[in-house]
């Protein structure tokens, strides 16, 4: 059990040099010997975990996963039990809150990969289904607490990640935090959340409750 969890912390360690190196100087420049010299290792020793670059990209995959959950998945969104925690997880999906925690340049030169490497693709495919999973319980938790109407949430939930993965694209050729670029992300927000049929009841009552 120790050597198991210590060989998981061990490969934690070099995805994320390889994360580090791929920031600095791009992801087609990064190799198994540059992630060895970084972290004052053999080759061989990389390679013990990762036998070829392909299975550390793999590898890193799993480690963006884990950076975008902090977000869509924290637990201070909690149950998605009244209008204004929707709206704002909602928000927080076209924040820059996502820089904080994964590199724009690494994501989209793995994106890239997609079309190149078979194997890569159905990993990248299997991180954004993961990503949509988490969106679609908390539109379904929405609809349990009778804020939404939308019985089409595998489709909502579709075309939402679409302007989320679109927008960010696009949001990227614009200075952060500039006046067209809060223009921009306020116009997702405002087509994003016209997407879900909100129960005028429900909401009506959740306010009166915040009156009394």
């Amino acid at each position: 059990m120790g050597r198991k969890s210590l060989g998981n912390i061990r490969r934690k360690e070099i995805v994320k040099a390889f994360y580090a190196i791929a920031k600095e100087i791009g992801l087609e420049n990064t190799s198994i010997a540059k992630v060895a010299r970084k972290m004052n290792i053999s080759n061989g020793l990389v390679m013990h975990y990762f036998k070829t670059k392909d299975e550390l990209l793999k590898g890193l995959n799993e480690f963006i996963l884990e950076q975008h959950l902090n977000i869509v998945a924290s637990k201070e969104y909690g149950s998605m039990d009244s209008e204004k925690k929707l709206r704002h997880f909602i928000e927080t999906l076209f924040s820059r809150k996502w820089n904080k925690y994964f590199d724009d340049g690494v994501f989209y030169s793995c994106y890239a990969l997609i079309y190149r490497n078979a194997d890569f693709n159905k990993s990248f495919k299997d991180y954004l289904e993961s990503l949509h999973g988490v969106l679609r319980q908390k539109l379904h938790e929405a609809y349990a607490h009778g804020l939404i109407l939308n019985k089409n949430i595998d489709e909502v939930t579709e075309v939402i990640f679409a302007l989320v993965d679109g927008s960010y694209y696009y949001l990227g050729t614009f200075k952060q935090s500039g006046p067209d670029y809060d223009k921009q992300v306020a116009i997702y927000i405002k087509y994003t959340t016209q997407l879900l049929s909100f129960n005028d009841t429900t909401v009506l009552l959740s306010n009166e409750e915040k009156l009394k």
